[in-house]
């Protein structure tokens, strides 16, 4: 079945929050370039996505994906990175491709990293991000984490889910928390998001390190890609 590139729409499990979702977040409709399906999921709260490991929200999950897929979404994303336990789960049960954290990231770019350099993630909660999660993602052992915890405005409003956000304070909230990993690890080469809400921050994280930053935006454009390939003008 050949799939039309302008409309197959990627589906995106959210969390259920009440947080400002400004342009480059995921949940913002604006965002995207391409057609999508948006999906929240009942009782996945940033909190206990993040902090609790997810608690008893597989399910949920699941059946908010089988619900995306019957709509017609050709691949599955979320907007968590911490969601990366899920992702076998979700694999096997949707019938479609997967790409639930943007952590999966890591590995691929690496790779691309000229010799001596490496990738580092910055995150919301490097508490809560455990060794599971990233064998989840195939994170490998030893990747530098860097955190926004420690700051204010970003951590506070997104992990307890506040219905307003000061937009300016977290994205220094960000930026400041990217320099001090990069200031921290002088073999980064390169920082990957793991919060799928850095996103509109990517520009300016990249500003201040002098870093390749790459987000979940980045991620499922180059997933829906392969779902969808440009069909080019025959000569």
């Amino acid at each position: 079945m050949e799939l039309n590139g302008m409309t197959a729409p990627i589906g995106i499990l959210m969390l259920e929050s009440r947080f400002p979702r400004i342009p480059g977040d995921m949940g913002h409709p604006a965002t995207w370039p391409f057609p999508v399906l948006v999906r929240v999921v009942p009782g996945a709260s940033p909190r206990r996505v993040v902090c609790e490991g997810g608690g008893d929200t597989l399910d949920a999950f699941v059946a908010a994906a089988r619900e995306l897929v019957a709509e017609g979404a050709v691949g599955i994303t979320t907007t968590c990175g911490f969601l990366s336990l899920y992702q076998d789960a979700l694999a096997t049960a949707v019938g479609v491709p997967v790409a639930t954290s943007s952590l999966m990231q890591v590995e691929l770019v690496n790779r691309v990293l000229p010799q001596g350099r490496r990738a580092g993630i910055l995150t919301i909660s490097a508490a809560s991000l455990t060794p599971a999660h990233l064998a989840a993602a195939r994170v490998p052992k030893g990747t530098p984490i860097g955190t926004t915890e420690a700051g204010g405005e970003f951590s506070r409003v997104i992990l307890n889910d506040l219905p307003e956000m000061d937009v300016d304070l977290a994205r220094a909230d960000t930026v400041n928390a990217a320099r001090a990993l990069a200031a921290a690890h002088p073999d980064l080469g390169a920082i990957v998001l793991e919060c799928t809400n850095m996103t509109p921050h990517a520009a300016d994280i990249r500003a201040a390190t002098g870093l390749p930053v790459y987000s979940i935006y980045d991620f499922v454009c180059w997933f829906r890609a392969g779902l969808c390939p440009t069909r080019h003008p025959a000569p």
